[in-house]
């Protein structure tokens, strides 16, 4: 079975609508693991279907290295972002853990992914699971 992170913070809302596509299109041959920079990030992917949840800059840092497939917004790759809760151990975390990282071309931060398509959050996450996460799965159909 493969295990992935989802990491997202403020309310959590990009990691529940990622969560519960997982779930609803691989069910229990994908464990998932909500990784909150907060309380209520956390609370929410638990609530959209997460198998386990954690929270916070140790529960991340520990968490990264030890999953199969890493997914959340860009942001999780830059120092102080999310207003703050990203802070510069977790970014370094995530981007030493060995691996794959799914990203999605959402940030309020100072930071312009050139060449990427605007596209409703919806949308972005079927691509995600469709063309990027089902290679990732065994026996999942692309």
């Amino acid at each position: 079975m493969i295990r992935i992170a989802v990491i997202d913070g403020q309310g959590g809302g990009i990691g529940t609508t990622v969560i519960r596509k997982i779930k609803e299109t691989y069910g229990e041959r994908a464990e998932v693991w909500a990784l909150g920079t907060n309380a209520i990030a956390t609370a929410q992917m638990m609530k959209a279907g997460a198998n386990k949840g954690a929270t916070g800059e140790n529960a991340i840092c520990y968490c990264v290295g030890r999953v199969d497939v890493i997914v959340g917004p860009v942001s999780i790759l830059v120092s102080n972002a999310m207003m703050g809760e990203m802070t510069p151990l977790m970014v370094q975390a995530i981007g030493s853990s060995p691996a794959p990282k799914l990203l999605l071309p959402l940030t309020q931060e100072s930071v312009v992914i050139v060449g990427t398509l605007r596209e409703p959050l919806p949308h972005m996450v079927d691509r995600l699971i469709s063309e990027h996460l089902a290679p990732l799965i065994p026996g999942a159909e692309s």
